[in-house]
């Protein structure tokens, strides 16, 4: 770990002045021309180690991976180089890194979202057809990879929201099945919190700081109240009934008292303490939890207490943002087809399956979600699936650092009270626009 934090360190130290430059030249992730995908795959060529850049993985499922490879390929090994947990920072520093052209990262982890910036801007290189076998993955974790029908990433992981619930709480307020709208969640709420064993608890809880979680959880808002973010031509449209519906839900959420208040600071960990604590009745957050929240060590105070069932909507069940994770090669690293062999390797369904052992993280294989051996262990898996298959892109635009922060600035104003849910969508929508016709 020493190491790791010497490598990155080492990295600021010698790309803040540099970075500082093309920030201020080209902006975030804009290169200011009509951005165009590579209509072949890049040569790749050379041998040797590599680094694998990605946010710390606290199950050590990526390490086994790693150490695997490692072991089987002593001549080009792979150093992982973790960032930050805020998804805001990783995207900043792998930025920073690809405007100066550094060949210090070799093989990026990107949210699926930031497929179209760094593919526009050339800061990962278009992968070849047969680089990952896309037949046997879920047609959403495949289209998530693509820019401009260019594969450009290998599906990693993909993530559905799940809507983890207090069976043994319900079961006690004579509730039979958990909710699966907004209002019946607060009514369920309601039986729930005037029981002894619930005193001191809180309703619910999401992820709402400033930070790209409160993106996700204010497009499921939006989506399960029947609005999008942006349609089908990337025209901006939150300025709309369904979207201040699905606004509404968030600031009511905190105005009644529904949300523990410091729930305005939550990111996925600390949501999942709320809830592992035994703080909250209902949580919506990633698969990931579940090995953490069934820990039988100690750790978690819901073991054997919680269900798992797809988030609630207005009139049924709600809309998952779809979530996940590519791996990508950068065009500066000097051993391309290392990177590129590792990634084959990386995101193989056998070694997919492996890290099962250790991790909920969901995989891109269809097969996994119906494998005997998978489900035992894994019995939200089918919950699961139903969400990835109904789940909705956050916007797929190429100016999506700007377009996030702006939904950010606004949704939290709305939640903090700074602004009323009609104002700050109007901003919002002003906001989007203006980014769009850039």
């Amino acid at each position: 770990m020493r190491q790791r934090r010497r490598t990155w360190q080492t990295i600021l130290t010698t790309t803040a002045l540099a970075t500082a430059a093309a920030l201020g030249l080209t902006g975030c992730g804009s290169t200011g021309a009509e951005p165009k995908a590579a209509s072949t795959a890049a040569a790749f060529e050379g041998k040797g180690p590599i680094n694998y850049v990605s946010s710390r993985d606290s199950s050590g499922a990526a390490n086994k991976s790693i150490e695997e490879w490692n072991a089987a390929h002593p001549d080009e090994k792979v150093t992982f180089i973790e960032l930050p947990d805020s998804a805001d920072q990783q995207r900043q520093q792998l930025v920073q890194n690809a405007q100066i052209k550094s060949d210090t990262f070799s093989v990026l982890n990107l949210d699926v979202v930031w497929n179209s910036e760094f593919a526009a801007n050339k800061w990962i290189l278009p992968l070849p057809a047969d680089a990952v076998p896309t037949d046997r993955m879920i047609p959403a974790t495949v289209d998530a990879a693509k820019y401009r029908d260019n594969l450009v990433g290998a599906p990693y992981y993909t993530d559905g929201a799940l809507f983890y619930f207090r069976q043994d709480l319900l079961t006690a307020a004579g509730i039979a099945a958990p909710p699966k709208t907004w209002d019946e969640m607060k009514a369920a709420c309601g039986k729930i919190l005037a029981l002894p064993e619930a005193a001191g608890m809180s309703c619910y809880t999401g992820q709402f700081d400033k930070n790209e979680a409160l993106t996700v959880n204010f497009s499921e808002a939006v989506a399960s109240a029947g609005g999008t973010v942006v349609d089908s031509d990337g025209k901006p449209t939150v300025d709309t009934p369904e979207a201040k519906e699905g606004l509404s839900l968030l600031v009511d959420g905190f105005k009644e008292g529904l949300f523990p208040s410091d729930a305005i600071t939550y990111l996925e960990e600390q949501g999942r303490r709320a809830f592992q604590d035994g703080k909250v009745v209902f949580l919506r957050n990633w698969p990931f939890l579940y090995s953490s929240l069934s820990a039988t060590d100690g750790s978690s105070k819901v073991a054997g207490k919680f269900g798992v069932t797809s988030i609630p909507g207005v009139d049924g069940t709600g809309v998952s943002t779809l979530g996940g994770r590519n791996l990508a090669v950068s065009p500066f690293t000097p051993n391309k087809a290392t990177a590129l062999e590792f990634i084959k390797f990386f995101t193989s369904e056998e070694q997919a399956k492996k890290r099962l052992e250790l991790s909920s993280r969901a995989p891109a294989y269809a097969d996994l979600y119906e494998d005997p051996a998978v489900v035992a262990k894994r019995p939200f898996f089918p919950t699961l699936l139903e969400s990835l298959q109904n789940a909705q892109p956050r916007p797929k635009v190429v100016q999506y650092g700007a377009t996030t922060k702006a939904i950010q600035e606004e949704a939290y104003a709305a939640l903090t009270g700074e602004k009323d849910t009609d104002a700050a969508l109007k901003a919002m929508q002003a906001k989007l626009e203006e980014i769009a016709a850039k």
